[in-house]
This record gives structure tokens, sequence and C-alpha cells, in this order.
């Protein structure tokens, strides 16, 4: 896969509601460990709709993996100001990734009109990539559900990888944090 998309779920879904939880760091922590395998097979692009959540945190970590690999951004939300009703922090976090992606569109250009640009942002990404990776669990709805249908339709007509971070992958990333800490055992 040349091109991914990655989504999941929003903060709220996930039970983060400030945008400094220190639990952000290992979401981001299991993207970037999923990526570099992406990467080591030949992924150059990754593509968002610069959601807040999983969207948000996936551009921030493509931006700290461009130190070491060849890996672009692009950023290609609904439609113009996404962002307008966002919190603070989170704008800034928008604006700062929509400034420095390699590549920024809307799909719309336009203000928000309707939930139909929400669909059809998703059959875009899924159309103009070769697969995805998404946060999610089975046993929680949310979100991501509509990007799956649409990355489902796809795969009736050909081959689309769907990649899963799980509750176990983030796991996995706390205890290599944690026994990757030398006070962990002394204590």
């Amino acid at each position: 896969m040349k091109t991914i998309v990655i989504t999941g779920y929003k903060p709220m879904e996930m039970g983060i509601f400030k945008y400094d939880d220190p639990k952000i760091d290992f979401i981001k922590k299991t993207i970037m460990k999923k990526l570099v395998s992406l990467l080591e097979e030949g992924l150059e692009w990754v593509l968002i709709s610069a959601q807040m959540g999983v969207e948000i945190w996936a551009g921030q970590a493509v931006l700290d993996l461009q130190k070491d690999y060849d890996v672009h951004l692009g950023v290609l939300p609904p439609f113009e100001n996404q962002h307008e009703r966002w919190p603070e922090a989170w704008k800034e976090a928008y604006e700062e990734l929509t400034m420095v992606a390699d590549f920024y569109q809307p799909i719309y250009n336009s203000g928000y009109e309707g939930p139909f640009q929400f669909k059809a942002k998703d059959k875009f990404l899924v159309a103009h990539s070769q697969g995805c990776l998404v946060l999610f669990d089975e046993e929680t709805k949310g979100s991501p559900e509509y990007f799956l249908k649409e990355a489902e339709n796809q795969r009736q007509t050909k081959e689309y990888p769907v990649l899963y971070i799980t509750p176990l992958d983030l796991e996995e990333t706390v205890e290599e944090i944690r026994m990757s800490d030398s006070d962990y055992f002394n204590q």
C-alpha cells in the first residue's frame, strides 16, 4: 500500500475530555508503531480528514515520523472551517496540521451544508487510498462505523485492506512504555 487513510474515534467516544490527556501519548505511539511497519513495506502517503481525536493524533504522529521517514501527510476535511466550533486547543492543532501538511484540500469548498458531506468525504478517501488503519473496538460502537461501511463497500469490488488498532494494541503500548521505564521495577 502506497496510500492509506487513518481514522478512528473522536476523543469523547474514548472518554478523553482534555486536550492534553496522558492517554493520548499511548494512542500516538501505537499509531506510530503501526505506521513504521507500513512505511517499511512502502507506504508513502497518509490521508486524514483531521477530525478531532484519532485523526488529529495520527496527523501529529506522521509529522513526528517525517523526521526519520519519507512519508507525506494529506489533509482532506469534508468542508471548509470544519474546526470553527471546536475548543481552542483542538483548533490550534487542526490549523497547524493544515499549514504543514504536504497536501491540504477540503472535499467541499464551502462550509457545512449537511451530513452528506461526511459521507462524500468517506467515499473520496476510500477511493483515493489502497487501504486504511482504523482505531476501533467491535464492542464500542461509534463514528468510525460510517467510514468502515464505505471501506466494506470498496472491498466488494477490489482489494482494500482494513487494518485495526485495537484495545489490545493500546494495552501493549502501555506495557512496553512501562517496561522501558527504569523506575517501573523499583516501585
